[in-house]
């Protein structure tokens, strides 16, 4: 007999050689029913896979990240299926679960391409073989047994992938029906659970992300175990498309793109400037009540400079090239990180245990290649700007110094209604089997996770642990947010990092008069400006709230013989710290009604002839058809009502 501890404490006494699903029905049969796959000791597997030994144990559900990952790694091996199928002579690259669904990379020969008319034919045929419950086979292979399968199916870079990446004693396949693949897994038993299929676009996508390599087709895809819920998620998705942060940039004047400037550099419009600098200035209000000290870092440094933080070696391939100067020898890279930047600051000078904590803020702008097939809006670009920090501080002072900044970033989400049902909370550490990616001992390691673990149960926060998820110097505590429509953002970070400070050999005079070694922690609240705006945008779908919206009122004056007054109601707002704009066109004020709602702005004041002679104002509320006569004062009073009660958030002290 072996003992089997559940997540609740409880151990349980069953037989050598159980598997996940036999102790789900041990339970419940409707816990049977509804179970995906299991978590032993950490790890994911199939719900076939016997249990040898005492053990840890997890059931997943389709609420449950991993169950949805296993369901949509296993949906991934039926669309190549149904592709091989459909497309004899078809070529495989990788196919993974993603956040919301799966791809697979593939390349059909001669030259012929998969289309989004293809869509229905294809699902029809991984619904078809879905529909026979196909068992899902998992095998342990040897290196040259898995390229002399792969070699006769001709399948050019799975051998390719063999080869190069995978070593004897560590491949495992995949079989279901007639397709097979090379996978790690985990997986469903079988297909069956499989009940409603949706192709949701292509896309190109360069074999290993190498430019220079052949350009394969990336066919992402969605499946649920009921029709209802991919009903449900169509309509989301549509919900999405509305609330596109490209299309309301777009509409509302906020920023743009230019090939001839380039992919993926975005440029601030005027009004999302204005946008942009609110949230700055909202920010840099609480920053400096917390001692923050604001600096500007050049956006250019020194290859050297990423050479010696570790950067080059661990993102250099993602960064732009070096930039090579007259002088011999000497090369420049983009900023790609704030960081290495930030720890000369802190070495400029000699500093004392009393100057710690010593916190250095900047909005700094940071370059990164990425791929352009990656690039979307402003979610992912290849410039962006930070609301970076970084705290040097005593080692004593980690766990202090990490619950501020803490207090920092749930401030930033009450003020946007980020409430804590719409916040994940993500521990992320390292890979406990492979340490070789990451700089530093153990021992720093160790001290650096258990400051962010005990930073956590202080404030009482809930939050999952990743392995494998930590920064290459440091583990790192990610806030993930939830929009109005249910879809997942990462947004705020934080960071502890004993390594870069070692790297850069910095230094402290102790109160015993030694040098010591300050520790730095990371940290982000927005994230990324260019991020978390493509989020709030969505989120509110442009209706922002109403002390960061770029106008605040739309002045609509009912024809152009008042014009003059419209302007003196501007004037007078704008005194009074409103933002306003006059819509001076000749157009009938429906028109003007229509277009201002297209434009999201908050209220609209319409003012004609009794509202000249009596010195008043029209109120009409976006999205709502009553309207209100008021003093131009009283209206101006209500707006910075309004923006007061709506600040109040961030209206804090710190201990």
């Amino acid at each position: 007999m072996i003992d089997i501890k559940f997540p609740d404490g409880s151990v349980r006494s069953y037989e050598q050689g159980v598997t996940g699903l036999q102790i789900a029905e041990s339970i419940s049969p409707a816990l049977a029913r509804d179970v995906l796959a299991c978590g032993v000791n950490g790890e994911t597997v199939e719900l076939n896979r016997p249990i040898t030994e005492d053990s840890s144990i997890a059931l997943y559900k389709w609420d449950d990240d991993e169950g949805r990952h296993a369901f949509w790694h296993t949906s991934a091996h039926l669309l190549a299926e149904a592709l091989q199928e459909l497309y004899p002579g078809i070529q495989f690259g990788f196919g993974p679960a993603i956040e919301n669904g799966f791809f697979y990379d593939v390349l059909l020969k001669d030259g012929e391409s998969i289309k989004e008319s293809d869509f229905p034919k294809i699902e029809a045929k991984m619904k078809e073989l879905a529909g026979k419950k196909e068992p899902v086979v998992r095998k342990e292979v040897a290196k040259a047994d898995a390229l002399a399968e792969f070699g006769a199916a001709g399948q050019t870079y799975k051998c390719e992938h063999i080869e190069q990446d995978l070593e004897d004693g560590t491949i495992t396949t995949y079989t279901q029906g007639a397709f097979t693949d090379l996978c790690r897994g985990p997986h469903l038993m079988n297909t069956g659970a499989i009940k409603a299929v949706k192709l949701t676009s292509v896309a190109g996508a360069f074999w290993r992300g190498d430019a220079t390599r052949e350009q394969m087709q990336r066919l992402y895809g969605i499946t649920f175990p009921k029709k209802k819920m991919l009903d449900e998620y169509l309509v989301m998705i549509e919900e999405a498309k509305k609330r596109d942060h490209r299309k309301i940039g777009k509409e509302m004047e906020l920023f743009m793109f230019s090939e001839r400037v380039g992919k993926g550099l975005p440029i601030w419009l005027p009004k999302g400037t204005e946008l942009r600098l609110r949230l700055q200035d909202m920010l840099r209000k609480i920053q400096k009540r917390y001692g923050y000290q604001e600096v500007i870092t050049p956006h250019i440094g020194s290859k050297n400079l990423y050479v010696t933080s570790g950067h080059y070696a661990h993102y250099g391939k993602d960064s732009f090239q070096p930039i090579h100067t007259p002088e011999e020898g000497e090369e420049y890279m983009l900023k790609p990180m704030n960081c290495p930047h930030h720890c000369e600051v802190f070495a400029w000078k000699p500093r004392s245990y009393k100057d710690l904590p010593l916190r250095i803020a900047e909005f700094g702008t940071v370059y990164r290649y990425e791929q352009s097939g990656e690039l979307h809006g402003l979610t992912r670009v290849r410039s962006f700007t930070q609301d970076d920090a970084h705290i040097f501080c005593r080692p004593d002072q980690v766990k202090s110094e990490f619950l501020r900044v803490m207090d920092i970033i749930q401030t930033v989400f009450s003020t946007f209604n980020f409430s804590d049902d719409n916040v994940e909370v993500q521990i992320s550490l390292r890979d406990p089997e492979d340490h070789e990616k990451y700089i530093g001992s153990d021992e720093v390691w160790a001290s650096a996770e258990q400051a962010i673990i005990e930073a956590c149960q202080e404030k009482g926060l809930k939050a999952k642990v990743e392995y494998g998820e930590a920064a290459f110097y440091g583990p790192k505590l990610d806030f993930m947010v939830k929009d109005a429509i249910g879809r997942r953002w990462q947004l705020g970070t934080i960071q502890v990092d004993y390594n870069l400070p070692q790297r850069f050999k910095l230094e402290y005079t102790d109160e015993d008069n030694q040098k010591k070694t300050p520790v730095m922690i990371h940290r982000a609240p927005f994230g990324s400006m260019e991020r978390f705006c493509a989020v709030l945008i969505e989120h509110t779908a442009g209706h922002f709230p109403l002390w960061l919206t770029p106008d605040q009122v739309a002045i609509l004056p009912i024809s152009e013989k008042f014009n003059d007054y419209a302007a003196r109601v501007a004037s007078e707002l704008d005194r009074a710290g409103v933002r306003a704009t006059v819509d001076k066109r000749n157009e009938k004020i429906g028109r003007k009604v229509r277009d201002n709602e297209l434009k999201r702005i908050p209220y609209m004041v319409i003012v004609g002839e009794k509202e000249q002679a009596d010195a008043t104002v029209s109120v009409r509320k976006q999205g709502s058809e009553e309207r209100g006569v008021m003093t131009i004062a009283e209206f101006a009073a209500k707006i910075n009502g309004e923006v007061a009660e709506q600040l109040k958030a961030t209206d804090i002290r710190p201990e």
